[in-house]
C-alpha cells in the first residue's frame, strides 16, 4: 500500500501545482522555460503513474475487503464510465460543445470514472485509489471553474458535427474498454 500511496502523492501532486501553487508554477515556468519545466513535471507524474500501477498490483495481491458491493454496481460503475468516456474525449477534440459547457471536460470525466469505480469496489486499494483521484478531481475541477471565472476564459461554442462525433468517439472507445480491454489490462470484466 506505500507504493500506492507514494505513487498517488507523486501523480496528484504534480496535477495539483495549479489548485495550490499557481503563483509557484508561474515562476518556475519563467525561470526554467515552459519546455524545462514541462519535462521535469512528465518525469515526476510518470514516476507516480509507474508507482500507482505496481502499488495498486501489489495491494490487490494481498486484499483488505472494507465491504463487499452487490453485483449490479459492477454494471452501474460501467454504465457511469459511458459519460466518463465521451467527457476525455471531449477533452481531446476541438470544436465541441460539451468542452464549451463543461470547460474542464477531462477532470469531469475523471470525477465520474473515479465515482463509478468507487461504487463497484469495496477493497482497501481501490477505496484509496479511486477516493483520491475523485477528491483531486472534485478539488481540480472546482479550482479550474474559479481560474476561469476569474481570468474570463470561455471556450469556443463547438458544431453539431464535431460535438456528435466527439460523442461517437467516447462510445466507441468506452465500447473497447468495456468489452474487451479493461479485462484484459485490468483483469475485471465490467459485464461479465
Amino acid at each position: 500500500m506505500t507504493i500506492l500511496i507514494l505513487g498517488l502523492v507523486l501523480f496528484l501532486a504534480t496535477h495539483s501545482v495549479r489548485i495550490f501553487a499557481d503563483d509557484w508554477r508561474s515562476k518556475q515556468v519563467a525561470r526554467l522555460g515552459l519546455r524545462k519545466y514541462k519535462n521535469i513535471y512528465s518525469i515526476v507524474a510518470l514516476a507516480g503513474f509507474f508507482l500507482i500501477v505496481w502499488g495498486y498490483g501489489l495491494a490487490r495481491a494481498d486484499p483488505v475487503v472494507l465491504w463487499t458491493p452487490p453485483v449490479w454496481t459492477r454494471h452501474v460503475s460501467a454504465l457511469l464510465n459511458l459519460p466518463a468516456f465521451i467527457l476525455l474525449a471531449a477533452a481531446n477534440s476541438r470544436g465541441n460543445s460539451i468542452k464549451a459547457a463543461v470547460g474542464h471536460p477531462m477532470v469531469l470525466g475523471v470525477k465520474v470514472w473515479a465515482f463509478a469505480h468507487l461504487i463497484a469496489n469495496g477493497m482497501l486499494a481501490d477505496v484509496v485509489l479511486f477516493g483520491a483521484f475523485f477528491v483531486w478531481s472534485v478539488a481540480d475541477f472546482a479550482a479550474s471553474r474559479r481560474r476561469d471565472r476569474r481570468e474570463g476564459t470561455t471556450y469556443p461554442a463547438g458544431t453539431p458535427a464535431r460535438t456528435a462525433m466527439t460523442v461517437v468517439i467516447g462510445i466507441v472507445v468506452w465500447a473497447a474498454f468495456a468489452f474487451w480491454l479493461h479485462a484484459w489490462l485490468i483483469g475485471v470484466a465490467p459485464f461479465g
